[in-house]
Protein backbone atom coordinates (compact mmCIF):
# COMPACT_ATOMS: atom_id res chain seq x y z
CA UNK A 1 0.00 0.00 0.00
CA UNK A 2 1.09 3.66 -1.02
CA UNK A 3 -0.40 6.94 0.14
CA UNK A 4 0.13 10.37 -1.05
CA UNK A 5 -1.30 13.51 1.12
CA UNK A 6 -4.54 12.73 -0.32
CA UNK A 7 -4.91 8.88 -1.67
CA UNK A 8 -4.21 5.54 -0.79
CA UNK A 9 -2.53 3.53 -3.54
CA UNK A 10 -3.20 -0.29 -3.62
CA UNK A 11 -2.77 -2.84 -5.70
CA UNK A 12 -5.86 -4.43 -7.15
CA UNK A 13 -6.99 -7.59 -6.54
CA UNK A 14 -9.67 -9.12 -8.94
CA UNK A 15 -12.55 -8.38 -6.24
CA UNK A 16 -16.06 -8.05 -7.57
CA UNK A 17 -16.21 -4.31 -5.70
CA UNK A 18 -12.97 -3.63 -7.87
CA UNK A 19 -14.93 -4.86 -11.02
CA UNK A 20 -18.03 -2.54 -10.10
CA UNK A 21 -15.24 0.30 -9.81
CA UNK A 22 -13.76 0.05 -13.38
CA UNK A 23 -16.99 -0.66 -14.99
CA UNK A 24 -18.36 2.27 -13.19
CA UNK A 25 -15.18 4.02 -14.33
CA UNK A 26 -15.05 3.09 -18.12
CA UNK A 27 -18.86 3.33 -18.51
CA UNK A 28 -18.47 7.47 -18.21
CA UNK A 29 -18.72 8.49 -22.00
CA UNK A 30 -16.12 11.59 -20.52
CA UNK A 31 -13.86 9.31 -18.66
CA UNK A 32 -13.75 7.41 -22.03
CA UNK A 33 -13.59 10.03 -24.65
CA UNK A 34 -9.65 10.08 -25.37
CA UNK A 35 -9.21 5.76 -25.16
CA UNK A 36 -12.32 4.51 -26.56
CA UNK A 37 -14.38 7.78 -28.28
CA UNK A 38 -16.88 7.51 -25.27
CA UNK A 39 -18.20 3.82 -25.81
CA UNK A 40 -18.16 1.77 -22.46
CA UNK A 41 -16.05 -1.26 -21.61
CA UNK A 42 -18.54 -4.01 -21.34
CA UNK A 43 -19.20 -5.93 -18.17
CA UNK A 44 -17.54 -9.30 -19.84
CA UNK A 45 -14.16 -7.44 -20.36
CA UNK A 46 -14.08 -6.03 -17.06
CA UNK A 47 -14.38 -9.26 -15.81
CA UNK A 48 -11.99 -11.20 -18.21
CA UNK A 49 -9.52 -8.92 -19.70
CA UNK A 50 -9.17 -5.61 -17.31
CA UNK A 51 -9.34 -6.87 -14.04
CA UNK A 52 -6.63 -9.67 -14.67
CA UNK A 53 -4.25 -6.91 -16.42
CA UNK A 54 -5.20 -4.59 -13.27
CA UNK A 55 -4.05 -7.43 -10.85
CA UNK A 56 -1.32 -8.47 -12.34
CA UNK A 57 2.03 -8.47 -10.87
CA UNK A 58 5.57 -8.11 -12.13
CA UNK A 59 8.94 -9.91 -11.32
CA UNK A 60 10.88 -7.10 -12.26
CA UNK A 61 9.26 -4.78 -9.90
CA UNK A 62 9.85 -7.35 -7.55
CA UNK A 63 6.36 -9.02 -7.65
CA UNK A 64 4.85 -5.79 -7.38
CA UNK A 65 1.66 -4.59 -9.02
CA UNK A 66 1.84 -2.13 -12.18
CA UNK A 67 -1.29 -0.83 -11.47
CA UNK A 68 -2.51 1.29 -8.13
CA UNK A 69 -6.25 1.71 -7.27
CA UNK A 70 -6.76 5.22 -5.78
CA UNK A 71 -9.02 5.41 -3.14
CA UNK A 72 -9.47 9.27 -1.07
CA UNK A 73 -7.57 9.17 2.26
CA UNK A 74 -10.37 11.00 3.93
CA UNK A 75 -13.76 9.17 2.74
CA UNK A 76 -12.13 5.80 1.17
CA UNK A 77 -14.03 6.63 -2.10
CA UNK A 78 -12.86 5.16 -5.23
CA UNK A 79 -11.41 7.78 -7.31
CA UNK A 80 -9.68 5.47 -10.09
CA UNK A 81 -6.30 3.74 -11.08
CA UNK A 82 -2.42 4.72 -11.52
CA UNK A 83 -0.02 2.90 -13.91
CA UNK A 84 3.29 2.00 -12.95
CA UNK A 85 4.54 -0.70 -15.23
CA UNK A 86 7.29 -1.91 -17.11
CA UNK A 87 7.29 -1.54 -20.96
CA UNK A 88 8.93 -4.88 -21.34
CA UNK A 89 7.46 -7.46 -19.32
CA UNK A 90 11.30 -8.26 -17.81
CA UNK A 91 12.45 -5.46 -17.05
CA UNK A 92 12.03 -2.29 -14.53
CA UNK A 93 14.58 0.07 -16.68
CA UNK A 94 11.51 1.45 -18.48
CA UNK A 95 8.57 1.82 -16.76
CA UNK A 96 4.84 3.76 -18.08
CA UNK A 97 3.13 6.16 -16.23
CA UNK A 98 -0.89 5.79 -16.85
CA UNK A 99 -4.02 7.37 -15.10
CA UNK A 100 -7.93 6.64 -15.06
CA UNK A 101 -9.74 8.41 -13.29
CA UNK A 102 -13.49 9.18 -12.03
CA UNK A 103 -15.10 12.23 -13.52
CA UNK A 104 -16.01 13.53 -9.97
CA UNK A 105 -11.83 13.87 -8.97
CA UNK A 106 -11.10 15.33 -12.06
CA UNK A 107 -9.46 19.09 -11.22
CA UNK A 108 -8.89 18.66 -7.71
CA UNK A 109 -5.05 17.43 -8.56
CA UNK A 110 -5.38 13.54 -7.70
CA UNK A 111 -4.04 12.68 -11.12
CA UNK A 112 -0.60 15.44 -10.80
CA UNK A 113 -0.35 13.75 -7.02
CA UNK A 114 -0.74 10.51 -7.77
CA UNK A 115 1.47 10.32 -11.23
CA UNK A 116 3.94 12.43 -8.85
CA UNK A 117 4.33 9.97 -6.37
CA UNK A 118 4.77 7.18 -8.83
CA UNK A 119 7.40 8.52 -10.94
CA UNK A 120 9.79 9.13 -7.66
CA UNK A 121 8.95 5.56 -6.82
CA UNK A 122 10.20 4.71 -10.30
CA UNK A 123 13.47 5.90 -9.71
CA UNK A 124 13.99 5.38 -5.76
CA UNK A 125 12.53 2.20 -5.24
CA UNK A 126 12.10 0.30 -8.41
CA UNK A 127 15.53 1.82 -9.88
CA UNK A 128 14.13 2.97 -13.36
CA UNK A 129 16.36 4.45 -15.87
CA UNK A 130 13.27 5.93 -17.80
CA UNK A 131 9.70 6.65 -16.86
CA UNK A 132 7.64 7.02 -19.79
CA UNK A 133 3.80 8.40 -20.77
CA UNK A 134 1.70 8.65 -23.85
CA UNK A 135 -1.94 10.08 -24.85
CA UNK A 136 -3.42 11.72 -27.77
CA UNK A 137 -1.80 14.66 -29.09
CA UNK A 138 -5.78 16.71 -28.35
CA UNK A 139 -5.40 15.50 -24.75
CA UNK A 140 -4.47 18.53 -23.22
CA UNK A 141 -5.50 17.65 -19.61
CA UNK A 142 -3.04 14.26 -19.54
CA UNK A 143 -0.22 16.58 -20.92
CA UNK A 144 -0.37 18.49 -18.05
CA UNK A 145 -0.66 16.08 -15.52
CA UNK A 146 2.50 14.56 -17.61
CA UNK A 147 4.42 18.21 -17.35
CA UNK A 148 3.48 18.54 -13.70
CA UNK A 149 4.85 15.01 -12.79
CA UNK A 150 8.33 16.30 -14.38
CA UNK A 151 8.32 14.67 -17.82
CA UNK A 152 9.55 16.31 -20.95
CA UNK A 153 7.97 16.47 -24.24
CA UNK A 154 9.96 13.62 -26.40
CA UNK A 155 7.56 13.49 -29.78
CA UNK A 156 4.42 13.43 -31.59
CA UNK A 157 3.45 10.53 -33.93
CA UNK A 158 0.84 8.54 -35.60
CA UNK A 159 -0.39 4.90 -34.64
CA UNK A 160 -1.91 2.52 -36.32
CA UNK A 161 -4.91 2.41 -34.72
CA UNK A 162 -7.63 -0.26 -35.72
CA UNK A 163 -10.28 2.31 -35.03
CA UNK A 164 -10.07 5.99 -35.61
CA UNK A 165 -11.85 8.18 -32.78
CA UNK A 166 -12.40 12.08 -32.56
CA UNK A 167 -9.12 13.60 -31.96
CA UNK A 168 -6.62 10.52 -33.16
CA UNK A 169 -6.15 12.11 -36.73
CA UNK A 170 -3.52 14.97 -34.43
CA UNK A 171 -1.70 11.58 -33.58
CA UNK A 172 -0.68 11.10 -30.06
CA UNK A 173 2.70 12.01 -28.19
CA UNK A 174 5.16 10.66 -25.81
CA UNK A 175 6.58 12.17 -22.63
CA UNK A 176 9.51 10.69 -20.96
CA UNK A 177 11.90 11.64 -17.21
CA UNK A 178 15.66 10.07 -17.02
CA UNK A 179 16.79 9.57 -13.97
CA UNK A 180 18.78 11.70 -12.10
CA UNK A 181 22.36 10.02 -12.28
CA UNK A 182 25.90 10.87 -11.11
CA UNK A 183 27.30 14.19 -12.17
CA UNK A 184 29.87 13.45 -14.58
CA UNK A 185 33.79 13.87 -13.44
CA UNK A 186 35.40 17.04 -13.85
CA UNK A 187 38.42 16.57 -15.62
CA UNK A 188 41.51 17.68 -13.25
CA UNK A 189 42.64 20.84 -13.67
CA UNK A 190 45.79 21.43 -16.31
CA UNK A 191 49.11 21.92 -13.99
CA UNK A 192 49.88 25.52 -13.49
CA UNK A 193 53.80 26.04 -14.43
Amino acid sequence: MRDTERMTLRPFTGTAAEAAHILALDSDPEVMRWITGGRPTTPRTVRERTLPRLARRYACLGGRPGYWAAHGRADGAFLGWFELRPVEADSAAVLELGYRLTRAAWGHGYATEGARALVAAAFADLGARRVTANTMAVNTGSRRVMEKAGLRFVRSYTGDWPEAIPGSEHGEVEYALTAPGPAPARPDPAPQG
